[in-house]
């Protein structure tokens, strides 16, 4: 029998994957469109309509491990006025939101775990899905910054890079089975973690996820957690753990 505890693990964690990868994707879309290309806007992804954006694959892979990915937004880059700014920008655009979504709902976490009057379920709801949509919001910012296809990472060296190298070709073609095979591995790691300890040190992805979200993270900790009176040594600490 489920309690009412993981009911609201599962409806909040479901609606702020729905925010997160929503507004990463229509950011891609917005940034085209200004940038010349009306591409997403006539295959109809200009829009904050959920159902216009899952893949279900990596719908999946951010259920079972936390990150995955949305249907790449479709782009004509030869519609930009200038290419490889287009490029640029469109690529980066949903990483940079979900990076200013992450350093607003962290307050608002804040606010609500300190201040929020105790209402049965309401107050625990809220607080979770802000806590989640600031784990997640960071959490595809960061995993969206790894150089393999589909990923922005790789779009992102695609407008940067002119020359078409070996390495570029690799991670062209077989990204894509990089990814699936750290996404799996990191899984598996997790599920035998439990009955083999010595699995979560071989969990690559989740090593590489963990890193970095604390370097990117700490700025939106120290500067909300000076803010809210937090300790600086406390919040150094966090880099630490």
């Amino acid at each position: 029998m489920i309690n009412s505890d993981r009911i609201i693990e599962l409806l909040a964690s479901f609606l702020a994957v729905i925010a997160v990868l929503t507004c990463h994707e229509f950011a891609h879309a917005f940034v085209a469109y200004k940038c010349g290309d009306p591409t997403a806007k006539l295959y109809g992804r200009l829009s904050l309509n959920p159902l216009k954006h899952f893949d279900i694959i990596g719908l999946i892979c951010f259920t079972l491990v936390g990150f995955g990915w949305a249907k790449p937004v479709p782009i004509d880059p030869s519609n930009f006025k200038r290419y490889r700014l287009g490029l640029g920008l469109t690529a980066s655009a949903g990483i940079v939101l979900n990076y200013i979504m992450a350093f607003f709902f962290y307050p608002l976490f804040l606010l609500a775990l300190n201040f929020m009057p105790d209402i049965p379920f309401l107050t625990s709801f809220l607080t979770y899905l802000l806590y989640l949509l600031y784990v997640y919001s960071l959490s595809f910012c960061v995993f969206n910054l790894l150089p393999f296809y589909p990923l922005d990472g790789f779009r992102i060296v695609d407008a940067l890079n002119r020359r078409r190298g070996r390495i570029y070709r690799f991670l062209r073609q077989y990204g894509y089975y990089i990814l699936l095979f750290l996404i799996v591995e990191s899984f598996l790691c997790r599920a035998l973690e439990p009955f083999i300890s010595f699995m979560g040190y071989m969990n690559i992805l989740g090593w590489v996820m963990d890193f970095a979200q604390k370097i990117f993270g700490f700025p939106i900790l120290a500067v909300w957690g000076s803010a809210f009176g937090v300790p600086f040594n406390q919040i150094w600490s966090t880099l630490l753990w």
